[in-house]
């Protein structure tokens, strides 16, 4: 008799610490939601490399447990493996070692050859400022508004970066806004892009860049360095890292490092972000009215920065000569997006001409949009740290 109520404590014990007895609807959700974007990413390919890894972190994160109980395997509870993992995002290590990797993988050619397309970049930065104030008027404190306006710059390092200094509560719920916002720029860009664009300027075809030298390419990091950085020091661990990662592939003497910050080093960290950003939604903390307040803003900030970049375009067209116009369909790529935004460009802009090429064009603004959202986090980080 001792033995099977001894068996039936057990039992009865297994079975509180299960998944089963200790799950809730909001997980049930996540688990969902995971699943949703690990779906997008193997169907449609919208950024595979960052949303398998969020969607699976989703589930990890959703696995319920006893929390009461310690076990030391949630990412919220002190020690913890994922716990440790997750230091990386809460103070900031990854993003900075994520723009080393894309300043090694970055040509900034076009954005040499015509320096004015720096101006797109700056203009889409309307979206993160846009969604500032947005934020404010929605009740959300200063250092919070700043946190979730960065979503703006579809930039997921620059909006973990910034969240982990000005709102670690928010951490989670900006993350994956602003990595959703960045897979679904194939669906959300387009119909801006149309609708404020006429066919006239849909077919305009900009000069052919200049040859770009070597010299001019290693002289570029340096003076953007110092130019950007002495502007807002405050930017300096992303803009830092971006500008030296370029340094190391543009010199042409370190090759073996330029290979190494673009391939092996920027995978792991994408690997370890991915995840430990995705396992951070763990329902319990996760699931409230202010994340949904967050995604709804996001997408405001998304839509102000694609539109502004347009608008800025054909502004700019006003006082142009002719045949020196820029096509406005490249104005979306000045938002953070590499290079996905540009790609976009170039898809809508042969649907119309298929003999238009605007990618190395558009590319010169989705460069400068990645430089952009550093200066704009920068400033942010200046008057709300």
């Amino acid at each position: 008799m001792n033995i099977l109520l001894s068996l039936s404590d057990n039992l009865t014990t297994f079975w509180e610490y299960s998944g089963f007895a200790n799950s809730t609807i909001g997980h049930i959700t996540m688990i969902v939601i995971g699943l949703f974007f690990i779906f997008l990413a193997v169907k449609y390919e919208y950024e595979p490399l960052l949303l398998i890894p969020i969607g699976f972190g989703i589930l990890i994160g959703n696995i319920p447990f006893n929390e009461a109980a310690n076990l030391q395997i949630g990412i919220y509870e002190e020690g913890s493996v994922l716990n440790i993992l997750y230091q990386g995002v809460v103070q900031g290590w990854y993003p900075p070692l994520i723009f080393l990797g894309i300043g090694a993988m970055t040509d900034f050619t076009a954005l040499i050859s015509n320096p004015k397309l720096i101006l797109i970049g700056a203009a889409a930065q309307f979206g993160i400022f846009g969604a500032y104030f947005i934020a404010l008027q929605m009740g959300f404190e200063p250092n919070q508004a700043g946190a979730i306006g960065i979503i703006g710059g579809a930039d997921g390092p620059t909006a973990i970066f910034i969240t982990s200094k000005l709102a670690p509560n928010l951490l989670g719920a900006v993350a994956i806004s602003a990595y959703s916002y960045m897979a679904l720029v194939p669906v959300i860009q387009p119909p801006f892009m149309r609708l404020l664009t006429n066919d006239k300027e849909r077919v305009i075809r900009m000069k052919t860049p200049r040859a770009v030298s070597q010299t001019e390419k290693i002289i570029f990091p340096i003076v953007g360095l110092l130019l950007t950085t002495f502007l807002v020091p405050s930017g300096l661990p992303l803009l830092g890292m971006l500008f030296f990662g370029n340094m190391l592939k543009e010199s042409g003497v370190t090759r073996r490092l330029a290979e190494t910050a673009r391939g092996p080093l920027i995978d792991i960290v994408t690997i370890l972000l991915g995840v430990t950003v995705g396992a951070s939604t763990q329902a319990t903390t996760f699931l409230k009215f202010q994340s949904l307040q967050i995604f709804g803003i996001g997408a405001i900030s998304f839509v102000i920065a694609t539109c502004a970049g347009i608008l800025f375009v054909k502004f700019l067209n006003l006082f142009l000569k002719r045949d020196n116009k820029i096509n406005p369909l490249i104005g979306n790529s000045g938002v953070s997006a590499v290079p996905d935004s540009a790609r976009i460009s170039q898809q809508i802009g042969v649907g119309y001409d298929p003999n238009n090429y605007l990618l190395m064009h558009a590319m010169g603004p989705n460069v400068a949009g990645v430089i952009g959202s550093a200066v704009a986090a920068g400033i942010l980080l200046g008057f709300l740290y």
